[in-house]
């Protein structure tokens, strides 16, 4: 009997497949007329090719269209994130996006229809600067609109000669050179084989989206979610734009304590210390613990500034640290965010002097009367915060009010987190969503939708549960940017020009979207723009955020087709990282309880990061990520998903080739073991699953194989159903193993024949049903090797099939224990071999089996496939009793090498 190779390593495996013939992998619909298949595999099977000809098969399919003629409890719909459309995808991307495509096709098998859309994050910062370097453009809310208007051929070097458009024109080559990029990004994901339904996408800039977006800001409007304020904002000096709490990433920064008095009544000194001694103009009280003894004879008191001669109250509160510093502190408008808590709660006076620009105010403040202040201020007017801290620390030590040197130290400091530069606090009118961060029953309603998601893996519900409890204001959502969607507001002006802000003109939603910089406001004609007694329009746009929170009202179709968005809604999955929990997630369930009353999904399958050698995660920053067009070319993308899927959600994984290696190993392992299968005449006529059949299977070693594949179907179904795909594939993988290494090479023999008809009817039917399962185990994890497979034997697609039913089974009687017995068998004589250093088609003249009795019946039964995989004459069984817990082979007895 000729071997049949299987393994991995074989010389044909790498080769192109021009020799394929094309019928081998034409599809034809399947229906229940269609005849059986003739089997057409090809001669060297391989991964090479795959993904461009499945990934055409596939769309011209139409393998992943959603149905929109549909009832909603068909439908499993995926919130999926949309990527940046101006950054480039990373292998974190395929790390992500894999496992959400794992699911989606589980899903699909299992009868659902699937609504997988996917969009593009195309509004924001990073398109904004994008779009300005390529074009060489900068924008201007105030310009005119230019109709046909083309930027410079060539970029000007020197910023100062860029073009300044206006916004709706800015907004149009932000549009053109998205499509570019996003074309990249479709082409990348359809190569990774994610079963998107590219008929489904959106863009969150275009004119449907900017509309929802409007319209859903406007509701939380006029229901009293959203409101304008002049409040305390965090402010970043560089971009010159508001900053939101989630925002925030706090930085190690080098800074240095500061002592110096202020003065009581009597002259008493009041040491504070500080690492902001340029706020001492806008101070506007000390704080110190209620139960601090050494300032409670100053409660109520005030004690006079240095330097600026300023009376300022000295009160207590709660956050004074009696630990840090002198224990008394000076309250500044602002310097951080715990001033603003102690201005808020202890009712100060707001005495702000930074502006937008990162500079300290030119005129001096009217507080500071004293004639030796003012003077003390003119030499601050204006001078940005480093320079003016230099210029209040030479006033102090020229003063001799500057107690020792300063005292160096690194603490954390607030940053913009696509910013450089320690951010600012500044007084500005802004816009608010309501989030719970000042409301504890809209605080304590958000922790209840919490509640009402299923987290997968369980414990990152703390995270988002966290979050909210430590919030401290509400939702920053307006930027002062260019490129984003427009606050759709307009303020009326009084008869002096000034806006009445608590009065905003709204446009009719049939109008949207609007942009006020440039469309005239409600009752309005273009001429009073800015006149008294005219309006003004507000300049800022809505948070990046404020729109991506609706990617389930965007993709749903939201507010202008009911009837589809109430298909989808709520969205069965959003997929993410938990590093966004705090942002996208806590965003869209806030806006979903605002507009809809309801959780914006059911499930949130949270993924981990993707950590490079060192344990550090992958980011452009770093320069430590990996291109995905590499990783592909050199694996190819079945090995990538299969590391991908191989990780559980929330944990966060390295980049392991090695795992690659082995996810392509499996792959051309599938391939070539089909080959095998199918080349004995396996037709989809062999699968067994139903009583009328099943007395096919004669033999007790293929009972015991399908007795166990039925186990490993419900183990992974129950697994998938968890959202626990990483355990799925692993008791998958293993039976795969199992079933190529031990059964298929212990059935061979009876494959071809040897044993009679009936035996060789037997395996075929073992080896046919154990196929058709294994492609659809496998299929979420590896599309390409199981449809590639699956089109040589089947109609159709792998991915339009059932997933398979362990009940379909269940007549199958069999003893699943019996094949890792017999398989300890044929290993010990495979390993009597290798030590003797002869080739495994050398005969075994005798062999003795030493095994607990109910192991022993079950190497008896399957005896004959035994001693043909292994060429043994004779093999001599020994029973034990249950005093021995293993199997072992003894005594073996080789024949001569050249006589084999």
């Amino acid at each position: 009997m000729a071997e049949q190779n299987l393994g991995t390593d074989s010389p044909v495996i790498e080769t192109e497949r021009a020799d394929i013939p094309t019928e081998a992998v034409t599809a034809v619909p399947e229906t229940a007329a269609t005849p059986v298949k003739t089997p057409q595999v090809p001669d060297r099977p391989a991964l090479e090719g795959l993904e461009d000809k499945l990934s055409a098969a596939w769309e011209q399919e139409k393998v992943y269209r959603f149905e929109e003629d549909t009832e909603r409890s068909a439908v499993y719909s995926i919130d999926t994130p949309p990527p940046t459309a101006s950054g480039s995808l990373h292998v974190g991307h395929m790390f992500s996006y894999t496992q959400t495509d794992v699911l989606a096709r589980f899903q699909r098998m299992r009868g659902k229809n699937v609504f997988y859309p996917l969009g593009w994050d195309d509004n924001g910062l990073p398109t904004e600067r994008r779009v300005q370097n390529y074009y060489g453009v900068r924008c201007d809310p105030s310009k005119a609109y230019i109709r046909g208007y083309t930027p410079p051929e060539k970029p000007a070097r020197n910023q100062r000669d860029w073009d300044v458009i206006s916004r709706p024109n800015f907004i149009e080559l932000c549009e053109k050179l998205t499509v570019e990029d996003e074309k990249v990004f479709e082409d990348l994901f359809s190569r990774l084989g994610l079963s998107v339904d590219w008929t489904q996408t959106y863009r969150t800039i275009d004119d449907s989206t900017r509309a929802i977006s409007q319209r859903a800001f406007m509701r939380d409007v006029q229901n009293g979610h959203a409101y304008t304020a002049l409040a305390p904002t965090m402010w970043d000096v560089t971009f010159r734009t508001a900053v939101a709490q989630a925002e925030l990433e706090a930085k190690d920064h080098p800074g240095a304590y500061h002592r110096y008095p202020f003065f009581t009544a009597e002259g008493q000194k009041v040491f504070i210390e500080t690492t902001r001694p340029e706020l001492l103009p806008s101070c506007v009280a000390l704080v110190a613990h209620p139960e601090d003894e050494r300032y409670q004879h100053l409660f109520g008191t005030t004690v006079t500034s240095p330097l600026f001669d300023v009376a300022v109250e000295v009160r207590a509160h709660r956050l004074a640290d009696p630990e840090k510093g002198s224990g008394v502190a000076m309250i500044c408008t602002f310097g951080d965010m715990t001033d603003v808590t102690w201005w808020r709660e202890l009712q100060l006076p707001t005495r702000a002097l930074i502006g937008r620009d990162g500079r300290l105010s030119r005129e001096t403040p009217e507080w500071i009367t004293s004639a030796q202040g003012r003077a003390n201020y003119e030499q601050l007017a204006g001078k940005t915060v480093h320079s003016a801290k230099e210029a209040v620390v030479d006033l102090l030590r020229g003063a001799c009010l500057l107690e020792g040197e300063p005292e160096k130290i690194t603490h954390a400091v607030h940053f913009y987190e696509k910013g450089d530069k320690p951010l600012e606090v500044v007084t500005s009118r802004q816009w608010y969503i309501r989030n719970g961060g000042r409301e504890a029953d809209r605080r304590d309603a958000l922790l209840r939708r919490g509640t009402e998601i299923d987290w997968h893996p369980g414990f990152m519900r703390s995270r988002y549960e966290n979050w909210v409890e430590g919030l401290n204001g509400d939702w920053l959502i307006s930027r002062q940017r260019f490129f984003g969607v427009p606050i759709p507001v307009w303020y009326p002006l009084d008869a002096d020009g000034e806006p009445d802000y608590d009065a905003p003109v709204l446009p009719e939603e049939s109008q949207l979207p609007v942009d006020p910089t440039t469309d005239t406001a409600p009752g309005y004609e273009e001429s009073q723009r800015g006149q008294a007694g005219g309006f003004l329009g507000e300049a800022d746009v809505l948070d990046t955020w404020a729109t991506s929170s609706l990617t389930p009202h965007i993709a749903g179709r939201w507010s202008h087709d009911d009837e589809f968005f109430a298909k989808v809604f709520p969205f069965d999955l959003r997929p993410q990282g938990h590093d966004i929990i705090r942002t996208w997630l806590f965003a869209s369930v806030v806006r979903a309880h605002s507009l809809n009353g309801s959780v914006p999904w059911t499930d949130a399958a949270i993924s981990g990061w993707i950590l490079d050698p060192d344990r550090k995660k992958m980011s452009k920053s770093k320069g430590n990520v990996v291109v995905p067009d590499d990783v592909l070319d050199q694996f190819g993308s079945d090995a990538v998903r299969y590391w991908a899927a191989s990780a559980k959600l929330g944990a966060d994984t390295a980049y392991e080739v090695a795992q690659m290696k082995i996810g392509r190993r499996l792959a051309i392992k599938l391939l070539n073991a089909s080959k095998f299968a199918l080349n004995l005449g396996v037709t989809e006529e062999h699968i067994v699953g139903g009583t009328e059949d099943l007395e096919v299977l004669t033999e007790p070693l293929d009972r015991a194989l399908i007795v166990e594949l039925r186990e490993v179907i419900a183990q992974a179904t129950s697994a998938f159903d968890g959202y626990d795909y990483a355990r799925a594939l692993q008791r998958v993988e293993s039976f795969f193993w199992q079933f190529t290494d031990d059964y298929v090479e212990l059935v061979k023999d009876r494959a071809y024949g040897a044993r009679g008809e009936e035996a060789q009817a037997s395996v075929r039917a073992a080896l046919a049903t154990t196929l058709d399962a294994v492609l659809r185990l496998f299929a979420p994890v590896l599309p390409f090797a199981t449809d590639e497979v699956w089109r040589w034997w089947r109609q159709g697609s792998v991915h339009s099939a059932e997933w398979p039913q362990a009940e379909a089974l269940d007549a199958v009687h069999g003893n699943a224990a019996m094949l890792p017995s017999v398989a300890e068998v044929l290993a010990g004589l495979r390993r009597a071999k290798s030590e003797a250093k002869v080739k495994q088609r050398t005969e075994v003249v005798s062999a003795r089996v030493t095994a607990p009795n109910d192991a022993l019946s079950h190497i008896e039964a399957a005896l004959g496939d035994i001693r043909a995989a292994t060429r043994s004459r004779a093999i001599e069984l020994v029973g034990e009793g249950e005093a021995v817990h293993a199997i072992s082979v003894s005594d073996v007895e080789l024949a001569d090498p050249e006589q084999s």
